[in-house]
């Protein structure tokens, strides 16, 4: 079972969430606020965290942001709201599933199951070596799919561990036609319990990583999407 730290500043959802997590057998380790979140990163070692976004000293956006400093551990973010910005927000400092307030602390477990299996899956592909550079456009658009970087015209983007995943899912299915399904359950996994938003959300930050070559990416109606070389 994995070590958890939950970080919200109430402690009736701390201690809600600690339940169900001990009852599936897992450890927890509270935080009130951002900053005691960062201090305990900076001294332990945690398999997931799930954390609040309004919170006093420190919000859970800051917080993310220097977590992400010292270790990828994934991260569950849980907010009052609801809006795109807050989880464009949260997509791009590289947390891996938003779950907004209310929600059912079954469905938190079985999203921190979800989170771990790809977690889990992904380091064990990261031992195959691909030795993979995908160009496009002359040259202009460059994946190193070995290294994981990304070029546009020369300089390197940027982008979140879901934005690339989505991006070489979709290059070595170049001009195919993939459902939103299909993409959810290759990229987030066949358990992916978030919200299927998340896939959109996740397409458009892709197209403004790619700047002038968004392009390629194709919607389909009613379908899902098509990256066209």
């Amino acid at each position: 079972m994995y070590h958890i730290l939950i970080v919200d500043d109430e402690s009736r959802i701390r201690s809600l969430i600690r339940k169900y997590a001990e009852f599936e057998g897992h450890t927890v380790t509270e935080a009130g606020d951002g900053m005691e979140a960062v201090i305990l990163c900076r001294t332990q070692t945690f398999d997931l965290i799930i954390m609040d976004i309004m919170m006093p000293e420190l919000d859970g956006f800051s917080a993310c942001r220097e977590i992400r400093k010292i270790t990828q551990t994934p991260i569950i973010m849980l907010s009052a709201r609801g809006e795109e910005y807050d989880k464009i927000n949260g997509f791009e400092l590289g947390i891996d599933d938003y779950v907004v307030k209310p929600f059912s602390p079954k469905e938190l477990m079985l999203r921190v199951d979800a989170v771990m299996k790809r977690v889990n899956r992904q380091s064990g592909a990261s031992d195959k070596p691909q030795n993979q550079i995908i160009e496009l456009d002359g040259g202009a658009l460059r994946a190193d799919v070995t290294a994981r970087i990304v070029y546009v015209d020369g300089a390197r983007v940027d982008m979140s561990p879901k934005e690339y995943d989505l991006f070489f899912y979709m290059l070595a299915n170049c001009n195919i036609a993939l459902s939103r399904e299909k993409l959810i359950s290759e990229v987030w996994g066949y358990d992916f319990y978030g919200d299927a938003r998340t896939l959109d959300t996740h397409i458009k930050l892709l197209r403004r990583s790619l700047g002038p070559y968004a392009s390629h990416i194709v919607t389909l109606r009613g379908v899902g999407y098509r990256f066209e070389n």
